[in-house]
Order: C-alpha cells, then sequence, then structure tokens
C-alpha cells in the first residue's frame, strides 16, 4: 500500500515503487522524519540518538531528560519557537506581538486518490487508484491553530507531494510571518546542491557546490519565480553521478516569489526548506480564516541525477499539464518577433506566412505590436484593441486570412501590465501596483496591474476572452515582462498582496483554459523569468529564454532538462547572426540546439537564400517525424558542457526503438582528438541502424564505448543521429 499507518507506533510509511519515507508521532506529540530513501520494510525509529547537548532545550514535557532535543532532532514541519534554531517553515504571531507555535499531533486520515488544493495549482492523478493521501494534523492549543499537512503519493512515479494548510480555530488574530511547504531532514550526510541560476537571457544555469556549515539560500523577491533563480532544488551525495548515488529533488509548483534553503547545522545535521519568500509576507489570519501553502513535489533516486530527472519529466507531462496538449504534438510555428519585431503591416504578415506555409510551418504567430498606438514599448498595455489601419482589416479578418492559407494562428498578449501612456492607465491608474505619493519604479516602461482585486481579475479575463471571441485564434504567448517592486494594494492588506496577487493569476488562467479548451497557451516572462510547474498547469509550455543564441541554448536547456521534459520547453531557430550575441552559427546547428523542445523558427524567410529555404523545409520534415520522440522519449544528458568542449544529449522511446542524438561541437581547435558520445537506454543485446548512414551498430558496444563524431571544420558544428532498433 503506498500510504501505511501504525497505530502502535504512530508511524506512518509512504512508499513508491523505488522509495519509502517515514515519519513518526512520538510520545510528546512531535512529527519526526525518520527516513526517505530507499524502498525498504520495516520501522526506521532507530535513525536518530538522543544525547545532552548544551544550549540545546528541551520541551517542558521531557523534565529533567536533557537528552531529548527539537534543536537536534529532524522534524517533518519544523515552527519557531519550540528550541529549534535551526531554519524553520511556519513562523507566527499573536495579537499581542508574541512569536512561537508548539505544534502537536492531534491526528490523521488517509485517502483514496490525490488532494487537490483550491486555487492553487497542484499534482493531480488520473482515473482509479494512481495516487493516495496522507493528512496529518498539527495543533497549538495557545493560539488555537491547526495545521494540516498533505501528502500526496504516486507510487509509480516515485513522487511525493507536500502542502499545507493553516488555519485559526482560536479568537484572536494569528499573523503569519513565515509558511513554507516542505523540509528534508537529515541526521548526517556529506551532500552537494544542486540549483539552477541565471539572469535574464541565461536562465537555469546548473550550478553544484558542496555544503558547508551555515545555510545555503536562493529565492526570488520579484514577485516571480524569476529568472534569477529556479524554485528546484536537487541534494545529492557527493560523489552522485548520472548514473549513481542518492539524489533528492524539491519542485515547488508555484510561480510567485520563493525560498529555498539547504542549512548544514552543528551536529552534521541537513535541513532543506521549501516555500513562499519570507520577504513581504506577513499573513494575518482572522478567527476562522485559512492559508493553504503552495505544493512541493519530491523524488528520490538511489541511481543517480538520470533517474530524477526521468520522474519528475514524467510527473510534469502525465501530472501537471492538462488539457488537450498536455502529450499533443506542438505545432511548428514561425514567430514574427525576431523577423520584423513591431515594424509590419497587414501584407508583410500575409507575405510572411504565405511563405512559411510553403516550408511546413503550421501556425504563425504575430508577436508584439499588433494593437492600438503600439509601435515601440513606452505605452499601450492595457488596451487590448486591434489596430486596424496596421493590419489592413480587423484581427478577426486577419485570422481568417491565414487560416485559409492552412495555417494556424497565434497572438501575443501581456494582460499583467498596464502602460502609463495608455486609456486604461488614464481611466484607472489605481489599478496599477504603486506606492502613493512616490513617483513608481519602472520596468521595460511599464506597471504592474494589482491582480489581487477582484476588478482587475475581472477585467483581465474580459480582455483576453474579447480577443479570443474575435477570431478563430489557437495560442496565445502570455508574457510578463517586469518584476514586482512596489507592494501595495488599495484593495489588498500589503502582506497578503503577492501571495493574493498569484491567486488572482492563477484564477485568470484556469477560467481561460476551462472555457477555451482548444487555445494553446505559451508561458512567457521576458523569456523563461515564470519558468515553473505552476505555470505548466495553466499553460503546458513555456518560451525558454529570450536568448535563441544557439550556442548558449545549449547550457539554458541543459539546466532546464533536470527538472522540466522537452515537450515544455519554447525553443526557436532565430535569425543570424544572433540579436542577443551577435554570433554566427551553422542554420543546422540553430536547429540541433532548438530541437529540444516545442520547435519552431523566430526569423524573417525572405531574408533567407534558397539554399537555406529549403534545409529550412528539411528541418521541418525532420522535426515532424522526431516530435513524439522529443516531447515524450526519455531524455538523457550525454555530458556536462561545462566540463568540457561540446554539448550530447538523447531521447530515446519508451520501447527503446528509436533513438535521437544531438551533439554540438563548441569550438574548434587545430589538430583536435576525436570527441566521442555514449548513448545511454538503448536495449541490450540488439541492434541499431543509422537511418542516414545504414550502419549497424551493437548497443552494448555503443552504451560501452561510445560512438565518435564528425571531425568539425569550423567552431559550433553539430551532429544528429537517428537510431532506429532492428
Amino acid at each position: 500500500m503506498p500510504v501505511l499507518y501504525d497505530k502502535d507506533k504512530r508511524i506512518f510509511t509512504l512508499n513508491t515503487k523505488n522509495s519509502t519515507y517515514q515519519m513518526q508521532a512520538d510520545s510528546f506529540g512531535y512529527l519526526l522524519h525518520l527516513y526517505y530513501g530507499r524502498k525498504t520494510e520495516g520501522f526506521i525509529d532507530w535513525g536518530y540518538t538522543l544525547a545532552d547537548r548544551g544550549f540545546s532545550g528541551s520541551p517542558y514535557d521531557a523534565g529533567r531528560d536533557r537528552t531529548y532535543s527539537l534543536d537536534y532532532l529532524p522534524q517533518e514541519f519544523p515552527a519557531q519557537g519550540t528550541g529549534d534554531f535551526r531554519s524553520p517553515l511556519l513562523v507566527a504571531r499573536d495579537s499581542s506581538g508574541t512569536y512561537g507555535a508548539d505544534l502537536r499531533y492531534s491526528g490523521c486520515e488517509i485517502q483514496e486518490g490525490k488532494y487537490s488544493l483550491k486555487g492553487l495549482p497542484a499534482v493531480y492523478a488520473n482515473e482509479g487508484k494512481e495516487a493516495e493521501t496522507l493528512i496529518i494534523t498539527l495543533k497549538n492549543a495557545r493560539l488555537g491553530l491547526s495545521v494540516k499537512l498533505m501528502y500526496g503519493v504516486l507510487p509509480e512515479k516515485d513522487i511525493i507531494t507536500r502542502s499545507v494548510t493553516v488555519r485559526n480555530d482560536g479568537t484572536g488574530t494569528i499573523t503569519l510571518e513565515k509558511l513554507g511547504s516542505s523540509c528534508l531532514d537529515f541526521t548526517h550526510g556529506r551532500f552537494d546542491l544542486i540549483t539552477f541560476h541565471g539572469r535574464h537571457a541565461m536562465e537555469r544555469q546548473f550550478d553544484r557546490q558542496e555544503l558547508h556549515h551555515g545555510s545555503h539560500v536562493i529565492g526570488s523577491r520579484r514577485g516571480m519565480s524569476s529568472h534569477q533563480y529556479n524554485p528546484f532544488v536537487i541534494l545529492a551525495d557527493h560523489d552522485a553521478t548520472e548514473t549513481s548515488g542518492r539524489c533528492w529533488a524539491m519542485q515547488f509548483v508555484y510561480s510567485g516569489g520563493f525560498e529555498a534553503e539547504a542549512e548544514l547545522a552543528q551536529y552534521g545535521q541537513t535541513r532543506v526548506n521549501m516555500g513562499m519568500s519570507q520577504e513581504k509576507f506577513s499573513f494575518p489570519l482572522e478567527p476562522g480564516e485559512e492559508i493553504t501553502a503552495p505544493e512541493v513535489i519530491m523524488t528520490f533516486s538511489s541511481q543517480g541525477l538520470e533517474r530524477i530527472s526521468h520522474n519528475l519529466h514524467a510527473c510534469i507531462r502525465e501530472n501537471i499539464c492538462r488539457g488537450k496538449f498536455k502529450n499533443a504534438p506542438r505545432p511548428v510555428v514561425l514567430n514574427s518577433w525576431e523577423a520584423f519585431m513591431m515594424d509590419f503591416d497587414g501584407k508583410k504578415i500575409l507575405d510572411t506566412a504565405r511563405l512559411a506555409k510553403s516550408l511546413g510551418v503550421e501556425m504563425f504567430v504575430l508577436d508584439d505590436g499588433w494593437f492600438m498606438n503600439r509601435n515601440d514599448d513606452y505605452r499601450a498595455l492595457g488596451d487590448w484593441t486591434a489596430d486596424t489601419s496596421k493590419l489592413g482589416c480587423s484581427l478577426g479578418g486577419l485570422v481568417r486570412d491565414i487560416n485559409a492559407m492552412g495555417l494556424k494562428f497565434g497572438l501575443w498578449v501581456e494582460p499583467e501590465m498596464i502602460s502609463e501612456d495608455s486609456n486604461l492607465y488614464r481611466e484607472h491608474s489605481d489599478w496599477a501596483m504603486m506606492i502613493p505619493g512616490e513617483k513608481p519604479v519602472l520596468g521595460r516602461s511599464q506597471l504592474v496591474l494589482d491582480m489581487s482585486r477582484r476588478e482587475v481579475i475581472e477585467y483581465v479575463y474580459s480582455s483576453v476572452s474579447s480577443i479570443l471571441d474575435s477570431g478563430n485564434i489557437e495560442y496565445l504567448k502570455w508574457d510578463y515582462n517586469r518584476s514586482i517592486s512596489e507592494v501595495y494594494s488599495q484593495g489588498t492588506y500589503g502582506g497578503k498582496v503577492l501571495y493574493e496577487y498569484m491567486l488572482g493569476l492563477y484564477e485568470v488562467l484556469e477560467r481561460l483554459s476551462t472555457n477555451y479548451p482548444d487555445v494553446l497557451i505559451e508561458g512567457c516572462a521576458g523569456g523563461g523569468g515564470r519558468f515553473d510547474a505552476g505555470m505548466l498547469y495553466y499553460t503546458p509550455q513555456i518560451w525558454c529564454s529570450d536568448n535563441t543564441d544557439a550556442v548558449d541554448r545549449l547550457y539554458i536547456h541543459y539546466g532546464t532538462s533536470f527538472g522540466y521534459p522537452a515537450s515544455t520547453i519554447g525553443a526557436h531557430v532565430s535569425i543570424c547572426p544572433n540579436q542577443q550575441t551577435g554570433r554566427i552559427t551553422p542554420l543546422k546547428t540553430r536547429y540541433a540546439s532548438a530541437v529540444s523542445g516545442a520547435f519552431g523558427y523566430e526569423l524573417n524567410p525572405f531574408l533567407m537564400s534558397d539554399e537555406k529555404i529549403r534545409e529550412i523545409s528539411e528541418q521541418i520534415a525532420y522535426y515532424r517525424r522526431d516530435r513524439e520522440l522529443i516531447s515524450c522519449g526519455k531524455y538523457y544528458r550525454l555530458n556536462n558542457p561545462n566540463d568540457g568542449n561540446y554539448c550530447a544529449w538523447e531521447y530515446v522511446s519508451e520501447d527503446g526503438a528509436n533513438v535521437l542524438i544531438n551533439a554540438v561541437v563548441i569550438l574548434n581547435h587545430g589538430n583536435m582528438p576525436p570527441v566521442y558520445v555514449t548513448p545511454r537506454g538503448l536495449t541490450p543485446g540488439t541492434l541499431y541502424r543509422d537511418d542516414e548512414t545504414g550502419k549497424i551498430y551493437p548497443a552494448d558496444a555503443l552504451m560501452d564505448s561510445g560512438l565518435p563524431l564528425e571531425a568539425p571544420k569550423g567552431d559550433y558544428e553539430s551532429c544528429i543521429f537517428r537510431l532506429r532498433r532492428l
């Protein structure tokens, strides 16, 4: 059974196919974490020691037994004020300003299926017995505080989820100053922390550091999950590799500010916490009110980082992404942004779409600049009325003309933003998030709409639904191009604003996905500034980065691949020299780099030579053949590009019959030694044929000795191998 409860020992056991998670409500009522590791039988209530540790206080209930201290013991939901001086998940104060919440076990409930969260995205279970839920209730009598810890177990996917609801059942106001969602506590071990840092146009860069004493904290104070840090961390044995060693992953299903902290404490214990950002969070709960914290997805692997990624990829594809597009082949798009930015008219759009159709493109996406007064990025956000003089017709008419060519039509929007030079601002300046009496901070010359307010939520929904009602628009690129710096609302208490903002955004996206199920929404926040599992619940793909440089994308895709499947990654072949870097790369390499997800082009085909036009047509034909393998196959990182002069990765179908290997040699050097890539995931004891050369390879030899790449003739050259099992 996925969830087991021993009433005598008060031990809870969560079992997945390859892992066991165990905790115990001890004799004092504290919920201790016992174990999370390889699947096992029995009880692991012997995994911690008791000793008199100086200056580590004991609960009053322990009497003269100084060996019992929460300052050392591993816990499930550590709260401030219990004598544990490590980082807590909960900080609460009462109306008198007194801090502290001593939480004790009150009861439990086991349910069939996976819990859901009101107003928040969360892993869902398919019909049948795919999941079970455990709910453990902790209470503090003085405050009247009730805490429900929710655990969802998806055994076949090796996934355990965690969330928490805090309710005020008392008579006075309780203010939460911190509310985390998940904690992993280890009594010993030598660990590395893997995080994914970055910046705009260089997101999710792989970083691995050995934990030393103290706290390693990452997070976002920007009101979004951010370009700077992704809400996803891996704790790994110091010697863990792609294919060996223990690893634990925590992935936040939330798109707002977050905090993840790994702390190596005084006696060698390691604690990893994940939850909402504590900064600018101060949440008063009146009697009878409650708040639910966003969910954390957890998975364990005893076989290295590769298995962690496979577990998360399957969970994201099957249990986070929803609707008709979660496993559907993504259309090949041509996006207008790098083709002509805002400098276009109706004729240019139609001519470009017509040529794109002849190449095999399946959808034309019109990016920024299509609505009234929007010829630069200084004005008009919030006024979503099509510029008929610029388009040469109504938006609906343009869509019909594009559809008549046999192309689908997509459109860029940025509904959460407002320009000062807009009719909306002139009518409702109070809808913008600004501090009264102070000049606002501008980001990309725009302000943020206060999505915590009901009237703003309704305006955004009605604006977007009116756009979708105007024609057969089958794709929305939902952009978000600045961070939230001023946290002020005329309708919401300041410490609640950022949380309520996310609930407002999620409500709009939920209503749109429900009422327009045939529209594919691609998330975007200046590229990858909101690339997280929370957004993927509503938008099954996200524009990976505004940086379309083929070489930089190797590193961006490498980091992204640890937590997110290829089907969620928007990736395009762009103009050359590249708009962001000025780098010149072969068209084949731009394809090899971009064919790592939801594929398309970001260029003006009229500026391409006849030879390049033919090559693009061939690329699209190849992608159409390979896209199911790319979207749904198992993904293998064949090397770390930070450690060498090449980057190689592989897709293998679930049955092992089809294989796609991409490799890019980054820099060419004189008299270079050969580069070998070693595939994984092939079927042992079988043979594979190369589609292009017809050469036959024994699977075992390939996985042992590797495949030599062609000697490069210049920088940034690529090789693509398509292998089929005989």
